[in-house]
């Protein structure tokens, strides 16, 4: 994950750092930070989740939820309504 910053020096880390502040703004990154990482969090959650449930269970559910004969589409107009 910070493989990106193994390739980079701390002359270029520190720019990167400088840049985002002058683009967001001091008090704004506190607030970033935190979402992102609640979003992290909640991904990782999800993750697990999909990972305890077994595969069986996600086919059953997917069973379930297709409808088995889709409806059909309407028939356009035909043309003698649209000359009426």
């Amino acid at each position: 994950m910070f493989a990106i910053f193994q390739s980079m020096g701390p002359l270029e880390i520190l720019i990167v750092l400088g840049i985002v502040v002058l683009v967001f703004g001091a008090s704004r990154l506190p607030k970033i930070g935190r979402s992102a990482g609640q979003g992290l969090r909640g991904f990782k959650d999800g993750l697990q989740e999909g990972i305890k449930e077994p595969p069986e269970e996600l086919d059953k559910d997917s069973d379930e939820s297709t409808p088995k004969e889709l409806p059909k589409a309407p028939e356009p107009p035909s043309e003698a309504d649209d000359k009426s």
